[in-house]
């Protein structure tokens, strides 16, 4: 049995907070660039040029790349050989991610009641997926989601019968509902089987995917490409002003579900794609 402190947790969480916001990842960078080489539109190369100057800038002067620091949602994968001392396990987390925004300069963007609207000032509570997995080690992964792409996901039934069509039209109709609104060139994750919250929740862990890496099944990373390609042939764009570079990669993560329903569930991020790992 490995004995780790919350307080290690707690550290972790909070450098991952502001890393994540400063620093794009290379995968999101390296699609940046193949997306302004390919580029039709003269303003849309334009863009990118920019995104990777934002970039350089972000990381050069350690300062958010992007002013919507998002919602932090947290992902664990805790070896079930761990035993975590000194404090509460999920109160280590919270306590991250309020060291990390605080510490990191952060905008907080969490409101405590969905209703009466009172911002917590501390971007608290956050997002936490938990997994127990074999072996002595600890996987944090932040995600900082920003409301823009978030509000353009969708969520949809299907009936068995539509098949892989059914699923192209629902994607393809979500990103086009999006428009720019979501800052494209975006990530697109698709959730495909389970129920009614697992779907939502494979669309989610379909972003943590590196742009460029496929699904291991042949016939998903054959809808991968498909989609991908039918999502930069709608023109939106980069920043919905034209052009080829909608979507730099859709990653699909799926999973069984019952006889009568063909869950499918579109979670977009936007392209500061922003996402930071540590094992402990």
């Amino acid at each position: 049995m490995r004995i780790v402190d919350a307080e290690v947790l707690t550290e972790s969480v909070a450098k991952l907070c502001w890393e994540a916001c400063y620093y794009l990842p290379d995968d999101v960078l390296a699609g940046f660039r193949r997306a302004e080489k390919t580029e039709a539109s003269p303003i849309g190369k334009s863009i990118l040029q920019q995104l990777l100057e934002n970039a350089d800038e972000a990381k050069t002067n350690h300062m958010p790349y992007c002013h919507d620091t998002g919602m932090a949602v947290v992902f664990v994968e805790i070896g079930q050989d761990v035993h975590i001392t000194g404090g509460d396990y999920l109160e280590s987390i919270q306590e991250g991610v309020r060291t990390g925004y605080r510490e990191g300069y952060l905008r907080k963007s969490v409101v405590g009641d969905p209703l009466l609207r009172v911002n917590t000032g501390d971007n608290t509570p956050a997002v936490v997926h938990t997994e127990i997995v074999p072996g002595d080690k600890i996987k944090i992964t932040v995600l900082p989601k920003g409301g823009g792409s978030e509000n353009m996901s969708a969520m949809k039934f299907l009936l068995p019968g539509e098949g892989i069509e059914g699923v192209k039209k629902f994607v393809l109709q979500t990103i086009k509902d999006a428009g720019g609104k979501a800052c494209p060139p975006v990530v697109v994750g698709v959730g495909i089987g389970g129920s009614f919250d697992k779907v939502t929740s494979l669309a989610k862990h379909a972003v943590l995917r590196e742009i460029g890496v496929h699904h291991p099944d042949p016939h998903i990373a054959e809808l991968e490409q498909e989609l991908l390609e039918a999502i930069n042939d709608t023109g939106i764009g980069p920043q919905g002003l034209g052009g080829t570079s909608t979507a730099l990669w859709v990653p699909i993560e799926t999973y069984a579900c019952h006889i009568t329903a063909l869950p499918v569930a579109v979670n977009i991020q936007c392209h500061a794609a922003r996402k930071k790992t540590i094992v402990i």
